[in-house]
């Protein structure tokens, strides 16, 4: 089931990031469709977070996808190589966003593996909001797009995480956030706990 509207427009960032763990990412770019479960995330709380995009009510072109409805995608370039995939929530002008860092491969795994340019699946293929990006074929041109009807959308397969595998984090790379750089708004279930739940022993 694709996730409602109504589960992005919710005001706690951390708590969708939270639960947006053992979801599925899905793209479909020309005829060809390609899922992922959704192992790590990081949440960023807007305005008032010194590591968000937005903190102190930035806005810019790249950003403005932020400052959209909850459901709205926000990809940026990274380092000018990687294209980060972001889940937009909360409603209009409040730019809470969720970094989606990892995931495990569910559909089009061939299709998976030839982005990748890799033969085999091994827990270094979607790991890294890089290499998830570019296996499932997010770029900065889908930034903006929204999750309810275009071409990324993430869906419900009632996947139970088990809380005991759930692993609560500071975020990655964001030492200039300063005291913001400790908050615990970085979530992850390790890929071999994944693989061993039979629930989600898809592949």
């Amino acid at each position: 089931m694709k996730l409602p509207q109504t589960f992005y427009l919710r005001d706690d960032v951390v708590t969708i990031s939270r639960e947006l763990i053992g979801k599925v990412l899905c793209t479909r770019i020309g005829a060809t469709v390609t899922k992922a479960i959704i192992t790590e995330t990081e949440a960023y709380a807007g305005i008032t977070d010194k590591a968000s995009h937005a903190y102190g009510g930035r806005r810019t072109r790249r950003t403005e996808p932020m400052y959209g409805p909850g459901g709205t995608a926000y990809v940026y370039l990274c380092y000018g190589i990687h294209h980060l995939f972001n889940v937009v929530t909360n409603e209009t002008d409040i730019p809470h966003a969720i970094l989606v860092r990892g995931g495990k491969p569910l559909e089009g795994i061939d299709t998976i593996l030839k982005r990748r340019k890799k033969h085999a699946i091994d827990k270094s293929l979607l790991a890294g909001p890089g290499t998830l990006a570019q296996g499932l074929a997010i770029t900065t041109a889908l930034s903006g797009t929204s999750l309810l009807d275009g071409a990324i959308w993430i869906e419900d397969h009632g996947i139970a995480v088990d809380p005991q595998s759930l692993h609560t984090r500071p975020r990655v790379g964001v030492d200039y956030a300063g005291e913001d750089a400790a908050r615990p708004y970085r979530f992850l279930i390790d890929y071999s706990e994944l693989v061993a739940r039979r629930s989600v022993a898809m592949i």
